[in-house]
């Protein structure tokens, strides 16, 4: 379901960050120490923390979600055949329940909700649905990695679950440009796609010139922004 960014009420709107952990994005974290990193997916704190920054000043909510290994017995990770054959540098310690490669990057806290998830999907057996529908949180902004796996999987059930949702296209990032633009590309049907500049501008449009008691509703007096 798309949005319409003139009319978001920004009080029911999350902004999602989607598995910017330590373990994914910082060079000491279990992916920066086997070397698996790209460029656009180290820039993303920096780009989105702005972005954090003005939904918690409009009213609105950060909500991160973390990629999660369950330790099982001795503390060894449950890991699926699939992500075992293509990270196999994974091991004990990474992406811990409560530990530092599970948390959040520093340049995005303080988030005011997260979410465990064991797979590439937010929504698959997690609190995510529950705790959105409890904060009356109908719009989704979407941020995080990777474009074409939990990003795409988390948005695409949003949709399904009746959630208006908002993909920002510089704010999430994949293994590779051609890769994060086909999932982009692919989104479009189920997503309004803007850049984070766009979105900080819709912010500021309400900020600025909508009448306080109007942006709490998500109403844009007639004739504003036309033209």
């Amino acid at each position: 379901m798309s949005v319409d960014l003139k009319s978001l009420d920004l009080t029911r709107t999350a902004l999602i960050l989607g598995d910017l952990q330590n373990d994914f994005i910082h060079p000491d974290g279990a992916y920066g120490r086997s070397g698996t990193s790209d460029p656009d997916i180290a820039a993303l704190p920096g780009r989105v923390a702005p972005v954090a920054q003005a939904v918690r000043a409009a009213g609105g909510w950060v909500v991160s979600t973390h990629f999660t290994l369950v330790p099982g017995r001795d503390g060894e990770p449950f890991i699926s055949p699939d992500l075992k054959s293509v990270r196999p540098f994974l091991e004990k310690g990474d992406f811990l329940p409560g530990g530092w490669g599970q948390d959040l990057v520093d340049e995005l806290k303080p988030a005011d909700m997260r979410v465990e998830k064991v797979a590439f999907s937010a929504f698959y057996m997690s609190r995510l649905e529950w705790i959105l529908k409890k904060a009356d949180i109908e719009n989704l902004v979407f941020t995080g990695i990777v474009t074409n796996g939990g990003v795409a999987s988390t948005l695409r059930d949003a949709h399904v679950r009746d959630f208006k949702t908002v993909l920002l296209s510089d704010g999430c990032a994949a293994f590779g440009a051609d890769v994060h633009q086909t999932a982009v590309d692919a989104l479009r049907p189920v997503a309004t796609v803007v850049t984070c500049a766009e979105f900080l501008a819709a912010i500021s449009y309400h900020t600025r010139e909508a009448p306080a008691n109007t942006i709490a509703q998500g109403v844009v007096p007639d004739g504003e922004g036309s033209g």
